[in-house]
Formats: structure tokens, C-alpha cells, sequence
């Protein structure tokens, strides 16, 4: 029988930390080596590690029940429990240390925050920091001003690390302009015109963009002994690594192009970046799907696989539409954006009178994006079903970086066709003549992921 007391002594800062599960307790100090999601688990040290396998669900099956049996210690004495339960104030909360956020953001969930930029900030070239979409896969860490450092580790397995403050010092800033976006931005659509998806049900909101500041990764990683003109065979890949345990990883090739624009960013839109966005480091690989571009950035490895991560080895991968128990393993990881654009404001939609001999004017705004770098060139936009096309016109936004990588805003100007319903419809194009597919039924898959096809907005 232990007490709570003695419990809570063994937290993440001693030489041996234990956790409780239930009403069990282990001493997990040789564990700590192999487990696979490295020191986070540290974090659940001195307490109850349920709430944190209530996030990270893919430990709740019997063979890690089993493995965490082989340090079980005792028990927790039962002056200590309540009806044979933990107190609930004994049970550590991950997220308490959240950061506030906005009140217009829409949330999907709050623990962890994952919420959409509304219309007043898609119609912003630049979306402000607090109006920019979050996706958290867990809770926000807290860092310490001046004590975080990152570290790259070579294919032979030698390590170099960084303070921010060599960073910034040694290596020449650069400002690049590039929107993120979440493979599952327009997800809802997908359910709501093809069939139920699993996910966060985005509509189209989980895309946004800033103006990032940062030194680019394939300096630093040149600095580190990675120079793109003479990398070794089996540096293929470079894994990224957050503080809370998130981990992604990109090619090589993109990694160290020259005009590629890959970031270890500090500042977003002028200012710090907020916490959850990454303070005090994160990646921003422009073009590519943004679970890629890794927040809270502690750890770089150059390998010759994919990070190992469920993130880049599951999640994030799309499959046929009859597809319903996907080989994960013989899918490509989502790495570069498809084209996609969507409507984020339709002005005077009402219908006219029906005895009106007139149309009524309506005025449509949005964003279409193309990853990769590639710049949109055309938006199309239809009020009769997709029969006719009329061009919207693009905005000529000012950006920053090698190639196109953010959005382009568009607004269109024309005439709603006749009274009652109307179906506005939209598609972009871009410089390769990439444009969206018609259907969310050709594209289908259970994930939800890549939901491109035609916006549609019923006025």
C-alpha cells in the first residue's frame, strides 16, 4: 500500500518516476528507455497516467497492459481513494496550461483545442494569430524562456544541438509567405455529399495564412554536416519531433532545396509565435500538408525511413473509395497539397420578389490553393448547376518566398440566375492545369482526407 504523498514525490524530475493506472502503481524507470514515444511520458510522472491514454488511445489494448504490469510496485493505499477511486482532484488535467483562445473561433474540440478560422479571417490575406485555425493533437507545452534547445541527429548517429540564440545569430533570416492547411479542411463536405467519414468534421475553415520568420533547415542543416551536394545514401528522410510527443517527418529532397523555403520559424506575422502555434520553434514546410510542418520543434533525425510516428504512418494517407480496411502500410504518407479553393462569403443572397423582371446581384468571395508551390491561375465560378462559367476575379496579394505557396483570395461579381434556390458553385486551376475533381464520390475515402471537389453553397 503506498500513499499518494510518496507517490507524487516520484515525479518527472526523479532519478526513479512512477505513474498509477487505475489503483495500480509502477515504478517505470526502465521503461522510460523503450518506450516508443520516448520521455513524454515523464509528463504523467508523480500522477495517474489515464488521462493521458485517454488522448494517446492506441496504448488501451492488452499487450501494453501487459508490459506495464512488469513494473507494477503496489497499490494505492486506500485512505487515499473514495469509494475505491482516485479522487478526482488527484488526477492530473494535461490541458490546465492551455493557452486562452479566441471566442470566434469555431471549436471542434476542446481537449485538445482544435478549432476553424472563421469568415472574417479567411477574408484576411494575412490571417491574424488569434483568428488562425489550431489543430492540436494533445495539450500546449509550457517552455521556459531562453532553455529550449534542438537537436539534430546524424545518420551515424552523432548529435548536434542549437539554443535558439545560435539560431537566430548564426544563420541569415528569411520571410516566407505560406498557408497551412489541414488534410482534412472541407471533411464535413465529404460526409455531407458522399458518406459518413472518420475525423474532425472540418468544414472549410482549417486552412489559414501567415507570414512565417525563421532560418531555413537546409542552413542549419549544412551547418550540422548535411550539405545537399554530398549527402550520405541513407540520409532519405528528415523526422521531426515536438515536445509533446508529435512527431512527422518529410523527403530529404524537400528539405534541403534550395528554393524549397523549408523554416525553423520563430515568428509568425511579425510577432512571436503563440504557443499554439509552436512557440518557441516549429517547422513550416510551405507546399505540404501541414501535419508535416511540426510545432514545439525539440528533435530533428536524418534516417532512412519515414518517422515512425502514427501520424505519418497512419493518419495522414488516402485510399479508394471502396476501400473500407485500408493497408496502411502500402499507402504514400500526404505530403504535397492537391488544388483545392472553397466560398467563405456570399453578399445580398436573398432571392428577388417572384413577380421581380430583374436578377439579384450577388458578390462572392473566397481562396483557392494549390500546394507544391504551385500558383492558381484561374477560378471558376458557376450559379446553374455547373452548365456555364464565369471567371472571379484574383487578388493581387503580396507574398514573400521562392514559389507560390499561399493562397490567392478571389472575389466574383455576377447575377443570381433565378428566384428561389440557388447552388453557387466554385473550382480553381492552377499553373499545371491541376483543377478540382467534380465529385466527393470519386475521391471518397474513410479517413476523410483530401475532400477537394467543387465547393458548393446553397443560397
Amino acid at each position: 500500500q503506498i500513499r499518494l504523498s510518496e507517490i507524487k514525490s516520484h515525479d518527472g524530475s526523479s532519478p526513479r518516476p512512477w505513474v498509477t493506472r487505475g489503483r495500480s502503481v509502477y515504478d517505470i524507470t526502465d521503461w522510460i528507455g523503450v518506450h516508443p514515444g520516448g520521455e513524454v511520458i515523464l509528463r504523467a510522472a508523480g500522477g495517474s497516467i489515464d488521462a493521458y491514454w485517454d488522448i494517446f488511445s492506441i496504448h488501451k489494448k492488452q499487450d501494453v497492459y501487459d508490459i506495464l504490469e512488469q513494473y507494477k510496485i503496489g497499490e494505492i493505499d486506500e485512505q487515499d481513494l473514495i469509494d475505491g477511486k482516485l479522487p478526482s482532484e488527484a488526477i492530473d488535467d494535461p490541458f490546465t496550461t492551455d493557452p486562452a483562445r479566441h471566442p470566434e473561433l469555431r471549436t471542434l474540440t476542446a481537449k485538445p483545442c482544435n478549432a476553424e478560422t472563421p469568415g472574417k479571417g479567411l477574408a484576411e490575406f494575412l490571417t491574424p494569430n488569434e483568428m488562425f485555425y489550431v489543430r492540436n493533437h494533445m495539450w500546449v507545452p509550457v517552455v521556459e524562456d531562453g532553455k529550449h534547445e534542438l537537436t539534430i541527429e546524424l545518420p551515424d548517429g552523432e548529435e548536434k544541438s542549437y539554443t535558439l540564440k545560435d539560431l537566430k545569430e548564426r544563420f541569415p533570416m528569411h520571410k516566407v509567405t505560406a498557408t497551412l492547411q489541414c488534410a482534412g479542411n472541407r471533411r464535413k463536405d465529404m460526409t455531407d455529399h458522399a458518406k459518413a467519414t472518420n475525423g474532425l468534421q472540418w468544414t472549410a475553415g482549417a486552412i489559414s495564412t501567415a507570414e512565417w520568420e525563421g532560418v531555413k533547415l537546409k542552413d542549419v542543416l549544412a551547418d550540422a554536416g548535411l550539405k545537399p551536394e554530398s549527402l550520405p545514401e541513407d540520409a532519405k528522410h528528415a523526422q521531426f519531433t515536438g515536445l509533446e510527443a508529435y512527431g512527422a517527418s518529410i523527403p530529404m529532397t524537400k528539405a534541403v532545396d534550395p528554393h524549397g523555403d523549408v523554416l525553423l520559424a520563430f515568428k509568425m506575422n511579425g510577432k512571436d509565435l503563440p504557443r499554439d502555434h509552436g512557440y518557441p520553434l516549429r517547422v513550416i514546410v510551405p507546399g505540404n500538408v501541414a501535419a508535416r510542418s511540426v510545432k514545439w520543434l525539440r528533435k530533428i533525425v536524418i534516417s532512412d525511413e519515414e518517422s515512425l510516428s502514427q501520424w505519418q504512418r497512419r493518419d495522414y494517407k488516402c485510399f479508394g473509395p471502396n476501400d473500407t480496411k485500408p493497408d496502411w502500410s502500402k499507402a504514400k504518407s500526404i505530403q504535397e497539397m492537391p488544388i483545392t479553393s472553397a466560398i467563405t462569403s456570399i453578399s445580398n443572397p436573398s432571392s428577388p420578389p417572384s413577380d421581380s423582371k430583374h436578377d439579384n446581384p450577388i458578390s462572392v468571395e473566397g481562396y483557392a490553393y494549390s500546394g507544391g508551390g504551385r500558383e492558381i491561375v484561374r477560378v471558376d465560378v458557376s450559379t446553374d448547376g455547373g452548365k456555364t462559367w464565369d471567371q472571379a476575379e484574383l487578388v493581387d496579394d503580396q507574398m514573400s518566398g521562392a514559389r507560390a505557396w499561399c493562397w490567392k483570395r478571389w472575389r466574383y461579381s455576377g447575377l443570381k440566375r433565378n428566384s428561389g434556390k440557388t447552388t453557387v458553385l466554385v473550382k480553381a486551376t492552377d499553373e499545371a492545369y491541376n483543377t478540382q475533381p467534380e465529385s466527393y464520390e470519386a475521391i471518397y475515402n474513410t479517413r476523410g482526407n483530401l475532400a477537394t471537389a467543387w465547393h458548393r453553397v446553397e443560397i
